[in-house]
């Protein structure tokens, strides 16, 4: 009896032996070619090489090796076509039923400065054919490019009938979604293409949005539903820029994510990944109603949960260290929706093993803002490109411009209030410490409301906080009001026509006051 084929060809190799010896073990042939065929080998598993299925050498360095009749006559043949069937016996090819095939990620190789060169060399022209002609032929050939089907490829096949129609159908959905996301990566990178002196490069240019902007995201999950009940949601990642997102953190325990939980995670995670000390972040509705710093994880919660504790109360948490016991079992005397951080010990673990729901998402980094891509904000007819705002603040290119200077203890609380007000919502005023948030007012219309607002909502003194707008004051009215709440320093990006009067006003009331020259607008 004839051997079944299944052609293995992967860059991704986690689970590739076990699925070899799975089906090995079903009676399928081997086919592989490269790293792959290597690490089965490696693995005691017997393999056909690529050339003695095609009776061809491998040319061109490599550039062509299964782009042969012999492989795709194989994939392409319809097994209801008597004329396909003929063919096939004709020129004694051997039919081939599944195919296992994902491809580098392209991104990366770019992403880490490859020249031109070398990047073009990374196209790959075999992979992509073989797994768009399996998808085609999904009646007949199982194409699977994600590890994490291996199983269920598995399981299909020991099934009396073989392989349902249901799920030939998700993998050849599943395989055209690699490709396409590939193939937008390459286009992408050419769209930056230019030619200079005969040769090839990405363009040196200031113009770094594409003239077309392709995008290609997967699916993490579908979400029982969006910002409100009656919205259907999914979560999709961006595979180019993942390892440093919420879209990689791993989900120890308690219930599904919301649409909102996620919006949240994920800013709660970009704040607390800026702060360098040890630091704790509540989230509610994206804005940050506490920030605190400590020498341990529980001093910097403790600071950040009596900024606000009733805001706090159903927020999320986000800590840039790894949890310990003492913070978890204090965490879990309060309601909070989701925790994320970079680790937990053992301790901590089982601490908030009892909090059922309680949301606990891993991110085993503590990386900061390894992003790619852009800031994309969907409006109806199109989307919106930006840069990503990864400014931080740089002290010494700072201007005090009041008579008063600040002194390294209000140097410090402005730090931490600058960097707090550039993650809440304009417009925003924050009051802080050298430790901690004291009040935060986002989200209004008017910069004056937001200063009356942080003051009012602040249930710790503002005496002698210093105090953050993420935009210029437009008049001196919202001085006035960060000096009767009793700041003494005040942090702005300056700007406006009315700065002297502003200044005038800080100097009445013998405020420091810094401008940084970078606005922080979060719309």
């Amino acid at each position: 009896m004839t051997a079944r084929r299944a052609i293995l060809s992967v860059y991704r190799k986690d689970g590739i032996v076990e699925l070899a010896r799975g089906l090995k073990s079903r009676g399928f042939e081997i086919v592989s070619t490269g790293g792959t065929a290597e690490e089965l080998r490696r693995a005691g598993i017997k393999v056909t090489g690529i050339s003695d299925v095609t009776k061809f050498p491998e040319i061109l360095d490599g550039r062509v090796k299964t782009l042969h009749p012999a492989i795709h006559g194989g994939i392409l043949a319809r097994r209801d076509q008597p004329s396909h069937v003929a063919s096939l016996s004709e020129h004694q090819i051997t039919p081939i039923e599944v195919v296992v095939v994902n491809l580098y990620p392209f991104e990366d190789k770019v992403a880490k400065g490859a020249p031109f060169a070398d990047a073009l060399e990374s196209v790959d022209i075999g992979g992509p054919t073989m797994v768009r002609a399996a998808a085609k032929n999904f009646r007949h050939v199982t194409v699977v490019v994600d590890p994490a089907d291996y199983s269920v490829l598995l399981e299909q096949l020991d099934r009396e009938k073989g392989i349902d129609a249901a799920t030939r159908l998700y993998f050849a959905q599943k395989a055209f979604r690699h490709t396409a996301r590939y193939e937008a990566a390459i286009a992408g990178y050419f769209a930056q293409v230019e030619e200079k002196q005969g040769d090839y490069a990405v363009a040196e240019t200031d113009d770094v949005f594409p003239y077309r902007l392709s995008l290609a995201f997967e699916k993490v999950q579908d979400l029982r539903y969006g910002e409100n009940p009656h919205q259907r949601a999914a979560f999709y990642s961006d595979l180019g820029s993942t390892l440093y997102s919420v879209a990689a953190a791993r989900k120890l325990q308690g219930k599904e994510l919301s649409f909102n939980n996620i919006l949240d995670l994920d800013a709660a995670w970009r704040l607390a990944t800026e702060l360098t000390d040890t630091a704790c972040v509540i989230i509610k509705h994206t804005n940050p109603c506490g920030t605190g710093l400590g020498v341990d994880t529980l001093e910097a919660y403790r600071r950040a949960w009596e900024c606000d504790p009733v805001s706090a109360f159903g927020g999320i948490l986000a800590f840039n260290r790894r949890v310990d016991g003492p913070t978890a079992r204090k965490l879990a005397e309060v309601f909070v929706e989701a925790v994320i951080a970079p680790g937990y010990d053992a301790e901590a673990k089982e601490a908030l093993a009892g909090k059922k729901n309680l949301r606990v998402m891993d991110m085993d980094t503590t990386a900061i803002h390894k992003v790619t891509g852009f800031d994309l904000r969907r409006v109806m007819g199109g989307v919106l490109a930006q840069e990503w705002d990864l400014h931080r603040l740089d002290v010494s290119k700072c201007e005090a411009v009041s008579k008063r200077k600040p002194t390294d203890q209000e140097w410090r609380a402005l730090s931490l209030a600058w960097t707090v007000c550039k993650h809440v919502k304009s417009n925003a005023i924050v009051y802080a410490n050298e430790h901690q948030t004291v009040g935060v007012g986002a989200g209004q219309m008017s910069r004056v409301d937001s200063a009356r607002i942080a003051a009012m909502k602040a249930k710790l003194s503002l005496a002698g906080t210093a105090a953050a707008s993420d935009a210029f004051f437009p008049f001196r009215d919202g001085v006035d009001e960060i000096a009767k709440a009793g700041a003494t320093a005040v942090i702005q990006p300056g700007g406006s026509v009315k700065d002297e009067e502003v200044i005038a006003a800080a100097d009445e009331h013998k405020l420091a006051m810094v401008f940084t020259g970078v606005r922080h607008f979060r719309h």
